[in-house]
């Protein structure tokens, strides 16, 4: 017998669950293009080398990667800024730079599950590439703000750091001063210690890197933050922020909601190196990437979803067999005059048809009489008769 259920860690996303979620991508979608951001999509799968060994270990252990069937290595998209660079790299004669792209697709990668974490899932990303200037960092981060504003998200802190803080470290002890706030100062140090620091040693690297001041880079992304008056935002330095990924090389930041216990809505940062590596000549980046399933569930958890998600379709419904065909004719009326429009597609009372309607949570029902067309409030209750042409008209 079929085994009737998901794969773990994956997901399938009914209607109302559906709707919900293309809100929030045609909200960003409209911010994104709003400061001259343009679509990008690339494909699920590249070539195992174009991935590995730009993610740190933890990338590499959780990287889908298996021999097609012309036995190529290939890898499932472990995040977009990869295959981003390498697209620049691939077109960079065809691109005009500065180059502002979106992508908003799915990744891969092989978690463990558990709330919150699933073995594929969608990132939105909005990246410049091709300008040094602290200018590109403060119109991402500018953008990422006006997201999550026009999302209705409020007090909001965007926490930041430059990756150069921890130049003269270890990637392995970056990785484990980045889990501070995840784990608690105790772990950090237990970790350090496992890592072959001494107990001294790992109590003075933390204390050095805590208390740490401004760098001079931020101090400037931070004058030009006020100068594109980001008030509104709060921007507070965080010395011990590193993000996971090992491609950053300068300003990095993560964004939260005060009050909320998620962790990060989204994060990013500067990295300079990554498409050198393909293109063979220096190119800088910086780039946001919002954590999708984080973002839905604090919308849901601050009550931000609107509360007319439901399906905006008229639905024509007739009182008896042989009005049929003339339910199909006004719909047809209805669609030509761009009003989404739904019928029953078999024979059924009345009745049936309404309850049908009032399932869907339909917001208008056209009932179709010998002599009338009555319009009817499925939420109010209400009702009236119309001519088609009152119909069209209202409706519109």
């Amino acid at each position: 017998m079929i085994n009737i259920q998901t794969l773990k860690g994956f997901r399938d996303f009914l209607p109302q669950e559906a709707k919900k979620r293309e809100y929030v991508l045609n909200t960003l979608k409209k911010v994104f293009e709003s400061y001259g951001f343009e679509p990008l999509e690339t494909p699920s799968l590249e070539y195992e080398e174009v991935l590995t060994g730009k993610y740190g270990d933890e990338g590499e252990k959780l990287m889908y990667k298996f021999l097609d069937n012309g036995k190529r290595k290939v890898a499932l998209r472990y995040d977009q800024t990869v295959p981003l660079a390498r697209v620049v790299a691939q077109y960079q004669n065809e691109i005009t730079f500065p180059f502002k792209r979106y992508q908003m697709q799915n990744v891969w990668r092989a978690e463990n599950t558990q709330k919150g974490r699933y073995r594929e899932f969608l990132q939105v990303d909005a990246d410049i590439v091709g300008v040094y200037s602290p200018l590109a960092d403060a119109e991402i981060i500018s953008l990422a703000q006006d997201a999550v504003k026009n999302l209705g998200f409020k007090n909001v802190v965007l926490y930041i750091n430059d990756r150069r803080v921890f130049s003269e470290l270890q990637q392995e002890y970056i990785t484990t001063l980045d889990k501070l706030e995840k784990v608690g100062r105790e772990n950090v140090l237990k970790e350090l210690t496992q890592k072959g620091l001494s107990e001294k040693d790992a109590l003075d690297m933390l204390s050095k890197i805590e208390t740490t001041e401004l760098p001079d880079y931020l101090n400037e992304l931070f004058k030009v933050l006020k100068k594109k008056n980001n008030e509104s935002l709060e921007i507070k330095f965080k010395p011990t922020l590193a993000r996971g990924l090992n491609y950053y090389t300068g300003a990095v930041f993560e964004l939260s909601v005060a009050g909320l216990n998620l962790g990060s809505i989204g994060g990013g940062g500067r990295y300079d190196d990554l498409i050198g590596i393909f293109a063979g000549r220096d190119i800088p980046a910086v780039g946001f990437s919002f954590g999708f399933d984080r973002l839905m569930e604090a919308m849901e958890e601050l009550d931000l979803f609107p509360k007319n998600l439901k399906t905006k379709d008229v639905f024509v419904a007739f009182s008896s067999s042989d009005l049929q065909e003339k339910a199909l004719e006004i719909t047809t009326r209805l669609r030509e005059n761009k009003i989404n429009a739904q019928y029953y597609l078999e024979d059924a009372p009345l009745e049936k048809q309404l309850k049908y309607a009032d399932k869907k949570m339909l917001p208008y029902c056209v009932i179709v009489e010998e002599k009338n067309l009555v319009l009817k409030d499925m939420e109010k209750r209400t009702q009236e008769n119309l001519s088609l042409e009152e119909l069209i008209k209202r409706l519109k």
